[in-house]
């Protein structure tokens, strides 16, 4: 399964460069989100790009119901971000979001995640987690 981070919907809602790769991840109809990145999507959607929840939540939800699997915080999860976020958060080189966090904690074995942002990307392959490495709104991946 493949995990998609926040910026991941943001690029595809927004026209970010990369929109393609993401809808191409999408097709392979093995993408889940969790609820705290999709919470963060939205947000990000409005604050940054102005596309209000009023526009977006049409958008994503014949998304979550057909393609994208929901990913709930367990208990389990809860105690991996926070262990993570203890030992790899950073201000300076690695400004990693309770979000970000639980994206990572919720990748078990054999899964990826999907990302445009450097911090997540570098904790993630430290961790062992195989990441798909999205192109930013400059173009630049991780």
């Amino acid at each position: 399964m493949t995990i998609l981070d926040a910026y991941a919907l943001v690029a595809l809602l927004a026209d970010e460069p990369a929109a393609d790769e993401v809808t191409a991840l999408l097709a392979g109809r093995d993408c889940a989100v969790t609820h705290v990145n999709l919470c963060e999507s939205v947000y990000v959607l409005d604050r940054v790009h102005g596309i209000r929840l009023e526009e977006s939540r049409p958008v994503l939800e014949p998304l979550l119901s057909e393609r994208l699997r929901q990913l709930g915080t367990t208990a389990e999860t809860v105690w991996r971000a926070s262990e993570l976020r203890l030992r790899h958060y950073d201000r300076r080189s690695a400004a990693l979001s309770l979000a970000d966090c639980v994206l990572l904690a919720a990748a078990g074995e054999g899964d990826r995640i999907a990302t445009a942002d450097p911090p997540v990307a570098q904790i993630g392959r430290s961790e062992g987690v195989e990441v798909i490495a999205l192109p930013d709104s400059s173009g630049a991946r991780p």
